[in-house]
């Protein structure tokens, strides 16, 4: 992905404002037909870029956002999962990093379900802070690795 791409990603996935992403199920290689053959080995995936503790972190937000903001009936709310949806398109390279990425919306998304079950005071704080952090992080990795 260029570094354009990246940054502009980054900027429109939070400044633009869903449930959980469902694991996606990736299909399973079936055993060779044979003793003789062997299944080709997977093509090793590529190191991991040097901002994905940020990007990780971001995409926890999103997935924090998306829970509280459903929770308080917030008209950006639905455009959450949207937002990692496109995250996940141009950052999800290889099957592993989309299932980190994935992950970690999923454990924000959770982290919030289990403590907040009515949107009160503590809720909407806590959504204007994770909005406020994720914004700052957008930005912090727009600037430094989107060119």
């Amino acid at each position: 992905m260029t570094a354009r791409r990246l940054g502009s990603a980054l900027l429109c996935a939070l400044l633009a404002g869903g449930p959980a992403l469902s694991q996606q199920n990736q299909p399973r290689q079936s055993p060779p037909a044979s003793p003789r053959q062997e299944a080709p080995a997977p093509e090793p995936e590529a190191p991991p870029p040097p901002y994905e503790p940020q990007l990780l972190k971001l995409a926890e937000i999103m997935g924090s956002l998306a829970y509280l903001r459903t929770l308080c009936g917030a008209r950006e709310a639905q455009d959450w999962r949207e937002r990692m949806a496109a995250l996940l398109e141009s950052e999800g390279r290889g099957p592993q990093r989309r299932e980190r990425l994935a992950s970690a919306y999923n454990r924000g998304f959770r982290a919030y379900s289990a403590t907040h079950r009515v949107c009160g005071e503590g809720s909407q704080e806590a959504s204007a802070r994770l909005a406020g952090e994720g914004e700052k992080l957008a930005r912090a990795l727009a600037g430094r690795f989107g060119g």
